[in-house]
């Protein structure tokens, strides 16, 4: 059975750092595109941070120069590196699986993923 499990939130002080990973079970991430989504309280789910399967890779506008995804393939497992933390980065991070191919398209679309994480919060406050 496929799992997808995100780990690394918490609570980080504002201009902080945290790296969060979005590990498989039973699926070899390498062959997917990946995204890292956000659902900050009470507004809809974006596209932060999305890796396609030829490592081209997509963010949205308020997170550029600050956040950085990668991959591990020898560990199965994709990173994203958050840097200069502010308060409105505050939300759930989940980690989805897309069959799809392209970084901007997972990003962008953000629907028809094959597997979801349940996500990992990450709450930016001093």
């Amino acid at each position: 059975q496929v799992q997808v499990v995100e780990s690394g939130g918490g609570l980080v002080q504002p201009g902080g750092s945290r790296r969060l990973s979005c590990v498989a079970s039973e699926l070899t991430l390498d062959y997917y595109s990946i995204g890292w989504f956000r659902q900050a309280p009470g507004k809809e789910r974006e596209g932060v941070a999305c890796i396609g399967d030829d490592d081209d890779t997509y963010y949205i506008d308020s997170v550029k120069g600050r956040f950085t995804i990668s991959r591990d393939n020898a560990k199965n497992t994709v990173y994203l590196q958050m840097n200069s933390l502010k308060s409105e980065d505050t939300g759930l991070y989940t980690c989805a699986v897309d069959p799809a191919r392209s970084a901007e398209r997972t990003c962008v679309v953000g629907d028809g993923m094959d597997y979801w994480g349940k996500g990992t919060l990450i709450t930016v406050s001093s």
